[in-house]
């Protein structure tokens, strides 16, 4: 949305502006969904009791011709091949190992090159990353392949959890949904075509959660989708405020989920909460089934966790998610660095849930959302220093350097002294002999995406002695 149109829409009565999110709702409905779906969803079902062999046959077969199409048809690496050829390379572009790593600075800079031949941009699907900076990356595919991709989602964000798209559900996104300055409801609007209560993670304040609380009860929702920190928040109202909303599920994505945070939520919504893990590029996507394994989506992507050597880590070792298209053709992408992280297990063994889908033991966050320790550790999701037991509602850890922390806290009821002494001590017991400056705020500012960042390290990542 342009400024102009934004401008328009931010006038508009909150009746019209339902109407303008259901008209579009419907726009993106045709493209997202079709009558091919239901069976897209059933082979997506299909494939998860697929054999480890039958599997490792299908992305074996499957990674091969994505390489060999890409280089052929994607004029960036068309022309990325030509020129090592020109230079006596004669490596086969059929292994990846001779691909490099692609970055998002690359990507964004190149964008258009990366769509494949014979795809128009203006007959594609155009989505983009949040990115924790604002300069987001544009992605694009066609409804054949953005059809595919939400069919794994209709498959593994909802009918695992018992839900589908025809009932009512609310999301918390980072759209402006209304006006920032707006003090007074309603800070939703109602999308008809996806049954969608769309809530502004942008006002979330604790003396407005009594609306958005009232906003669900009205719109019979039966199922939530959010970042974790806002409906962490959206449930410690509800409780403080004996607010009674039952929901089948709640489904975390775009932040780490902490288990204090789970258990808030699923107390206050009286549910399961479900994390799960995705992003516009499509390659890399995971969901939690009912006995709490997250499992990678095989089928989207092919996945590498490297150390910043680019070198794989060892299971039970957290690495960098590099990520190679095995969906979409539209804009393959080989080896990006999706700057996030993850660990697989030490050991993948069959899950309780039967399904043959590769389990991620835990994705633990962005690239910049790390802790450097002096003695040269990586510190990522400090869910062992943070819970309900501190008395805060919210909490973002700055380190400024290496020595240094500023710890900004929203407080709750309860706290006091102690609470800070308990929390800096344990801050101290992680990252070492650092200072800790803890400051006392009324609100923690959300990226331009709506995003809680948990920490923001000013730290340089190759060079933990400078600051960025």
């Amino acid at each position: 949305m342009n400024n102009i149109h934004r401008s328009i829409y931010n006038h508009l009565p909150a009746t019209f502006k339902n109407l303008a999110a259901s008209l579009y709702g419907y726009k993106l409905l045709k493209w997202r969904y079709g009558p091919e779906t239901e069976k897209l969803v059933l082979e997506a079902f299909e494939r998860e009791r697929w054999s480890h062999e039958k599997w490792e046959k299908w992305k074996e077969e499957r990674l091969a011709y994505m390489l060999e199409y890409s280089a052929a048809n994607v004029p960036y690496y068309r022309e990325y091949w030509s020129n090592r050829r020109q230079k006596g390379d004669n490596s086969s572009p059929g292994e990846l190992k001779n691909w490099p790593i692609l970055t998002k600075e690359t990507l964004r800079k190149n964008q258009k090159v990366f769509i494949a031949d014979g795809f128009y941009e203006k007959n594609l699907y155009r989505d983009h990353t949040s990115g924790t900076t604002g300069t987001p990356v544009d992605f694009f595919s066609s409804r054949e392949i953005l059809r595919k991709w939400y069919a794994l989602f209709e498959a593994r964000w909802r009918r695992w959890y018992g839900v589908s798209l025809k009932d009512n559900w609310a999301i918390i996104g980072g759209q402006y949904v209304v006006p920032l300055n707006k003090d007074k409801p309603p800070f939703w609007v109602w999308n008809r075509a996806f049954h969608q209560l769309y809530l502004s993670a942008f006002h979330m304040r604790p003396e407005l959660m009594k609306y958005y609380l009232k906003a669900m009860q009205d719109h019979n929702i039966v199922h939530m989708y959010s970042y974790s920190e806002s409906v962490h928040q959206l449930a410690q109202a509800a409780l403080k405020e004996n607010i009674k909303i039952k929901l089948k599920v709640v489904v975390t994505d775009a932040e780490p989920l902490f288990e204090h945070q789970r258990e808030t939520i699923s107390e206050a919504f009286d549910c399961p909460v479900r994390e799960t893990f995705g992003q516009a590029e499509m390659l890399c996507a995971a969901s939690e089934c009912e006995h709490g394994k997250l499992h990678l989506w095989s089928d989207a992507g092919h996945v590498e966790l490297l150390d910043e050597s680019d070198q794989p880590v060892e299971n039970g070792t957290a690495g960098r998610i590099i990520g190679t298209s095995l969906l979409n053709e539209t804009m393959p992408l080989i080896r990006y660095d999706l700057m996030d992280m993850a660990q697989f297990p030490l050991k993948q063994e069959q899950c309780k849930c039967r399904r043959t889908l590769p389990v991620v033991e835990k994705f633990t966050g962005r690239m910049d959302d790390i802790i450097y320790a002096k003695d040269g550790r990586r510190l990522v999701q400090l869910d062992i220093i943070l819970g309900s037991h501190l008395k805060i509602r919210e909490v973002q850890i700055i380190q400024e350097t290496l020595d240094d922390f500023t710890v900004k806290v929203v407080p709750d009821e309860g706290w006091n002294e102690s609470a800070k002494k308990t929390l800096v001590d344990s801050l101290k017991e992680l990252a070492g002999d650092v200072n800790v400056n803890v400051v006392e705020v009324e609100e923690i500012p959300r990226t331009w995406a709506g995003k809680f960042r948990i920490i923001v390290s000013k730290v340089n990542q190759k060079d933990p002695e400078k600051v960025n």
